[in-house]
């Protein structure tokens, strides 16, 4: 139990179940909400209440100051999550997948069995990748991993397996007649 000064004078207590209960409000919220909610409280704590949220309910401090500023200003900042990640390759090389097919299809069959859609091709990744930048240009900085261009063959139906040659068919002894006969 912590006893917290609040604005006007008044003793706050802050008792575990209070803790929890605020803890677990603030985890429910997500975004300009959460932040709104803990800049709220932490102002109703008053002096020294972002320490003592800090310290107590393992709020980030950061966070409560961007909550404490948009209350006041009244301006709320939007998350942008859509922008976050790594782009892929395709974004940052247009013209990457179909580079890929045109090297892939000249050395690429059919599954003999007709058992599935999928083209066998004789490339491994990384000499796709090579012939990419020797054929088309690429420089090497450019150009995405292997793994990476192994995961886009893959996407674009190509499987790595050598291709079956056709072998002669085994010959076979005759069978002797036997002398019984």
């Amino acid at each position: 139990m912590v006893r917290v000064l609040g604005c006007v004078g008044v003793s706050i207590e802050l008792t575990d179940s209070l803790k929890s209960l605020l803890q677990e409000t603030a985890t429910q919220l997500k975004g300009a909400a959460r932040r709104r909610f803990q800049a709220q409280t932490v102002m109703g704590l008053g002096y020294g209440g972002q320490l003592i949220a800090q310290n107590e309910l393992g709020w980030d401090r950061k966070t409560i100051r961007k909550g404490i500023k948009e209350l006041t200003s009244g301006i709320t900042c939007f998350d942008n999550y859509s922008a976050r990640g790594r782009w892929k390759a395709e974004e940052h090389l247009p013209c990457l997948l179909e580079d890929i097919k045109k090297l892939v299809d000249s050395q690429s069959q059919t599954d003999p069995s007709f058992k599935s859609q999928r083209l066998y091709t004789r490339l491994t990744a990384s000499k796709v990748r090579k012939l990419l930048i020797e054929k088309c240009g690429y420089s090497d900085e450019q150009l995405p991993t292997s793994e990476t261009i192994r995961v886009k063959l893959n996407h674009l139906g190509y499987k790595l397996k050598r291709v079956a040659k056709v072998l002669p068919q085994k010959k076979f002894q005759k069978r002797m007649q036997s002398l019984n006969n």
